[in-house]
């Protein structure tokens, strides 16, 4: 299961539209380690500007692995926290998320991350099986 849905939130989808303020407050509650990555990305790009802040450790148990794969596999979940923080998301290699500024200037940084030929040159064989 992606996410610990309270049963008020879960009431709340079954009458309709839900909340996404409450929706962005599962997220973080159920995927910590997703959040925390993402949060301290955001702050990073804010401090030191740049084209985009990213992570590039991996993360220290399956547990916490599978937590950015539910984030960032969702296009519910990640589309929410995209709205949350007000950046875009990329992701590579089981663990290698990136958060890109909405400015129109980040599109060819983001475009260039997303990029096959970078999808390539990110590839070992330890990432094989992440």
């Amino acid at each position: 299961m992606s996410l610990d849905v309270s049963p008020a939130l879960l009431e709340q989808a079954e009458r309709g539209e839900v909340d996404e303020q409450e929706f962005v407050d599962c997220v973080r509650t159920s995927l910590p380690y997703a959040w925390e990555m993402i949060s301290s990305l955001v702050a990073q790009l804010k401090v030191d500007g740049g084209d985009f802040a990213d992570n590039q450790v991996p993360p220290p148990s399956e547990k916490e692995r599978g937590q950015l794969l539910r984030a960032l596999a969702s296009d519910a979940i990640r589309g929410a926290l995209q709205r949350h923080f007000g950046v875009r998301l990329a992701f590579q290699n089981c663990h290698r998320v990136a958060v890109f500024p909405l400015d129109p200037s980040a599109e060819a940084s983001l475009g260039r991350f997303t990029s096959i030929r970078s999808q390539i040159l990110n590839q070992s064989p330890e990432f094989r099986d992440c």
